[in-house]
């Protein structure tokens, strides 16, 4: 939905003496905008212009407007909705400063590293917040959530797609949900935070190269797969899931690997899926510091023998999103191979070994 500004913005709060930046709101729905239903649990029910009347603050930091693009739990949420966020921040782009999204904290994070591969190199601010309790309850966390998020969007500074969350500022592509309930529930892995807000007061550590005009991407391919080891596994698990996907993403053990137990062939079923085209990733199921198939025979007979990709440093989050884009754009596995390892908003950090 395109929306039109004021032609003339109020003055005051922190940006008195200037014209007021312009904010658009998307409301998604989850929690923030939840209400309990008559057969128990929370639902999203409360609108977009509902969330900003609770934070009147707003008003003294920029010029806002809100669009509802969806009104759904976290949970429902996929590469359809991530579309239409993308379709609505394109729609507004030029007319806006910035843009604040309103989601479910369940699966931001996988929005959140979406949407650093469908809007790249964006100088205005994609920011993506939520909250541990609905705005409508007494100790909740989203109205500071969702000031904070304005904060960061106002800011000189800001750009791309961020999170903010309990006065963090977190990069799209390093975000993972790592509390389910507490109000610190987003970590950013194996990247610092890139600010802080402080007594109201924004302190940013990193900024990044100013760009002159962002790209947008709207293609994904959803037959995208996961799968978690456990000791034990079947490697027919392997050979299921490629039967039904284009792209599979292996969480292994520690550094990565594939097990070698007696009458498994996880090998074989990865060789097969490869051979038929598909497109395999190698990732730990360890939060930090990354995978690295050479350190044993385990992942170094995968590295050596198979064209597949790694994931390094990558959150499992931002492996399932870029292979999604990936394969929106190209079956071809040398073109997947350069698109993986190229660096797209921090999101991977090691050498290319490829």
């Amino acid at each position: 939905s395109s929306v039109r500004f004021a032609d003339s913005f109020p003055r005051g709060g922190s940006q008195r003496g200037t014209l007021m930046k312009k904010i658009l709101l998307l409301a998604t729905g989850g929690t923030i905008a939840s209400r309990p239903t008559a057969a128990g649990g929370l639902a999203p029910a409360i609108t977009s212009e509902e969330l900003l009347a609770c934070v009147p603050e707003l008003a003294d930091l920029c010029a806002v407007d809100a669009v509802q693009v969806f009104n759904l739990d976290s949970t429902n949420v996929g590469p359809a909705q991530w579309q239409s966020i993308v379709r609505c921040i394109k729609e507004n782009y030029d007319v806006c400063d910035g843009f604040v999204i309103a989601h479910g904290t369940d699966t931001m994070a996988y929005t959140a590293a979406a949407l650093s591969y469908m809007v790249q190199n964006s100088a205005k601010p994609v920011v993506l917040t939520g909250s541990q309790k609905s705005i409508y309850n007494r100790d909740t966390d989203a109205r500071n959530n969702l000031y904070r998020a304005f904060v960061y969007a106002v800011s000189d500074g800001a750009w791309g797609v961020q999170l903010v969350f309990d006065n963090k500022v977190i990069l799209g592509t390093r975000a993972r949900k790592t509390c389910s309930k507490s109000y610190h529930a987003f970590s950013s892995v194996n990247y610092p935070d890139l600010a802080v807000v402080q007594d109201g007061r924004l302190l940013q550590y990193m900024r990044c190269t100013c760009y002159p005009r962002p790209v947008f991407y709207n293609t994904l391919d959803d037959r995208v797969s996961l799968l978690k080891l456990i000791p034990g596994t079947s490697s027919q698990l392997i050979d299921f899931m490629l039967d039904r996907s284009d792209g599979l993403i292996i969480e292994s053990f520690g550094v990565g690997g594939l097990p070698e137990y007696h009458g498994s062939e996880f090998y074989d079923a990865v060789r097969r899926g490869v051979e038929r085209g598909k497109i395999v990733v190698m990732t730990t199921q360890v939060p930090n510091e990354g995978s690295d198939l050479t350190v044993y025979h385990v992942g170094g007979r995968l590295k050596s023998a198979l064209r597949l990709l790694e994931a390094y440093d990558m959150t499992t989050e931002s492996a399932v999103a870029k292979l999604m884009w990936i394969l929106g754009q190209t079956r071809d596995f040398d073109e997947a191979e350069r698109l993986f390892y190229r660096p797209v908003a921090r999101d991977i950090l090691c050498e290319n070994e490829s």
